[in-house]
């Protein structure tokens, strides 16, 4: 089939693909009425932008003729129209569309001109002053200074979008820097991965068995598994994955893999490898573990029996048997894990322990995770709770806490709820900032989803057998009149959840078969059903949680839908294969400790500035502000996954329970979700799904060995 070339400026962009770069978007041409739908690999292309495209018709089923693009190069816009567009898409930092407008107004088409050669004439426009001149002459010439980045980035299918990231990172030397070594980049900037850093490794001649790719796939495939939660990775099983990415002998790589321990760049350890920060941290926590275990506690002791009968009259409350174990253990042991599903009375022991020891010590400090965490702690204990960041104290100017050994926490007593989230570079840190004397009480429940980040702490901690451990298993919250509580526990233990329909119930099941039906049921219930009947805030108060982001009823999927329905809005903005509106619900999805937001925090959009090219986020009544060119860190969040939420919690939630989350349908997966919910659960899917979920107790299994490093460091 002939290739044809047709030329305009991208008039909207309908879809775009981050990861791939895929993109569906409308291209207005000259001399034409109508607009000419375009698709193909066109990554981070943006409304005004002028393209020369070069590819071939089709028809879509669907969505009638369209032009597959096979290659297309950007231009500076020609007419007045892709002038002005190009102005209004926020390239220019002190541009927006009203200027733009006016700009164009007076200038026409020599209006770019203007602004490279003669910018000072903007002063021209009403409304443009000295300042506004002068931020646009220092955009503009940086976007001169990255052009020659750009270019050459371009030519190896880098995006502009990261091209300006990288700008931003290497400065004048961005070029100089990518020559010399192109897997940097993959390390050093967000959103660019390894793919893209061999590609341009390759356009500059570095051979597929170069020692110094082999080693960087080495390194980057240790990250990725980091990434998936693993601390440490099986030697052989490693060079396998790298042999996949790299497709070069495994003799070369286990070479690699040689050199790079020679170097302490990565550790091993009988047959097992590590990043060498992981490594550190992981044997860390084990040595802080033991410290903390050798020194005595500067709590003076209580008579245990007494101090329980006085709590109980105190707080008006008649404790368990297992709950007076508990209490008792969180009055002697030095270090205490407190361990238990939901309405087990993790609460209830923690106001007891803390209502004695406010008797007896004068430092007592609470934190969580997160900050919904804390903010919960709070509310259940009536004391002042942190996150773990903040009770550290980022340091943002060098990225490190201010706390430390020589600075340590000031505390008689901590105590840290939801722990099961704590990855292993946060324990580390907590660990080494607790003094010699203090008391530490760890609260969570084992059987949700580990953290986010890499490890399986908590677990790891229980399992050395070296640490008090209390496991609560009898439930007292809600009692049996919460069907969120009755069937997390009977999902825990492999039977069957209670789908049957009680009109007061706090969880309903609703069986859709089809995945379109699932979609439709959760739209109404968002948009109509829930708000009415419990009077729930459809932003505020309900979340989707689904087990997987592909797929129809995935989350990524579900987001687009959910934004269609519940937030429309003709003018989107595109950045980076992500589109976003005012009022728009999103997530954080990496730690900025600049920011001050954290993995997992959900906000709302609550200002777009084309002009000034920033984004606004409230969370919990804290507005953070963020350049375009950082939107990446942000998902809309209508519905997430699962492990996403962890460690956060909603008053309703929603899940999609389907078999094509076939490869995603775990018990510790279902549990995790049915457990974010407070007051209200609502299952929407098939029962044959529910049952292959139940039924499966296996977990996606993560490589630690803080288990056997505590065994060997702390003899019985």
């Amino acid at each position: 089939m002939t290739m044809e070339e047709i030329y305009g400026f991208i008039d909207t962009i309908i879809f775009a693909e981050e990861e791939k770069g895929f993109t569906v978007a409308r291209l207005k041409e000259a001399k034409k009425k109508e607009l000419t739908c375009i698709v193909g690999i066109m990554p981070s292309v943006q409304p005004g932008e002028t393209l020369r495209c070069k590819g071939i018709w089709r028809i879509h089923p669907e969505h009638g003729q369209q032009f597959e693009v096979k290659v297309f190069e950007s231009q500076a816009p020609s007419d007045l129209i892709g002038i002005q567009k190009y102005l209004e898409s926020g390239m220019i930092k002190g541009i927006g569309p009203i200027y733009a407008e006016r700009i164009v107004k007076l200038f026409g088409l020599n209006t770019l001109d203007v602004i490279d050669q003669k910018p000072d004439r903007l002063l021209e426009i009403a409304g443009i002053g000295e300042k506004r001149v002068e931020k646009i002459k220092t955009c503009w010439h940086e976007q001169q200074a990255i052009r020659a980045v750009m270019i050459f980035l371009r030519g190896h299918n880098v995006s502009p979008s990261f091209a300006q990231k990288i700008f931003r990172m290497y400065g004048s030397q961005s070029i100089e820097k990518v020559r010399s070594n192109p897997f940097r980049l993959a390390k050093d900037i967000h959103g660019v991965g390894f793919k893209t850093a061999d590609l341009i490794a390759q356009g500059l001649g570095i051979v597929k068995d170069a020692k110094e790719r082999i080693c960087a796939g080495i390194e980057h495939t240790l990250w990725e598994l980091s990434q998936e939660g693993h601390v440490c990775y099986p030697i052989q099983d490693l060079a396998s994955k790298v042999e996949e990415k790299l497709e070069v002998s495994k003799d070369l790589i286990i070479e690699g893999i040689s050199s790079l321990i020679q170097l302490e760049e990565i550790i091993k350890e009988e047959q097992m490898v590590w990043i060498k920060p992981l490594f550190l941290m992981e044997t860390g926590i084990a040595r802080e573990m033991m410290r903390l275990r050798q020194h005595p506690c500067r709590i003076r002791e209580v008579q245990i029996d007494k101090a329980l009968t006085w709590v109980q009259k105190k707080l008006l409350i008649n404790l368990a048997e297992e709950q007076l174990t508990a209490v008792a253990c969180g009055l002697k042991a030095k270090t205490l894990i407190i361990t238990g599903g939901p309405g087990t009375g993790k609460s209830t022991i923690t106001k007891a322990i803390l209502t004695i020891t406010e008797r007896i010590a004068n430092q007592i400090v609470l934190a969580a995770p997160t900050g919904r965490a804390a903010k919960r702690m709070s509310e259940i204990t009536g004391k002042k709770a942190s996150t773990i960041h903040s009770l550290l104290e980022m340091d943002f100017k060098i990225g490190k806490f201010k706390r430390n050994k020589q600075n340590p926490i000031c505390c008689d007593l901590l105590i840290i709820d939801e722990a099961s989230k704590i990855e292993t570079q946060l324990m580390y840190h907590l660990l080494k900032d607790v003094p010699d004397d203090a008391r530490i009480i760890l609260i969570g429940d084992i059987d949700q989803l580990p953290s986010i980040g890499p490890g399986n702490v908590l677990k790891d901690l229980i399992a050395s057998e070296r640490i008090s451990v209390t496991e609560l298993k009898k439930i007292f919250r809600q009692g049996a009149g919460s069907l969120i509580v009755t069937n997390a526990h009977r999902i825990n233990q492999g039977q069957f959840p209670d789908i049957s329909y009680h009109p007061r119930s706090d969880f309903q099941f609703i069986e859709k078969e089809d995945p379109q039906d699932v979609i439709d049921t959760i739209v109404n219930l968002i948009g109509n059903q829930l708000p009415k009947a419990y009077r729930f805030h459809r932003f505020d108060d309900i979340q989707v949680l689904s087990p997987m982001k592909r797929g129809l009823i995935g989350s990524e999927n579900l987001n687009v839908v959910l934004q269609q329905k519940l937030n429309p809005s003709p003018t989107a903005l595109h950045r980076m294969g992500r589109s976003f509106q005012i009022g728009d619900k999103v997530m954080q999805i990496r730690n900025n400790y600049e920011k001050e937001v954290y993995n997992g925090d959900v906000g709302k959009i609550t200002e777009i500035d084309l002009t000034e090219q920033t984004l606004k986020v409230v969370f919990d009544l804290k507005i953070i502000s963020y350049d375009f060119t950082q939107i990446d860190e942000l998902i809309l969040a209508y519905a997430v996954s699962i492990h996403k939420y962890q460690g956060s919690e909603c008053p309703c939630i929603i899940i999609p329970i389907h078999t094509s989350h076939f490869k995603m349908l775990y018990r510790n997966l279902l549990y995790t979700g049915l457990t974010r919910g407070k007051k209200r659960v609502v299952f929407v899917g098939t029962k044959k799904a529910l049952a292959i979920a139940v039924k499966n107790e296996d977990v996606l299994r993560r490589y630690t060995r803080l288990k056997q490093i505590i065994q060997k460091l702390i003899q019985v």
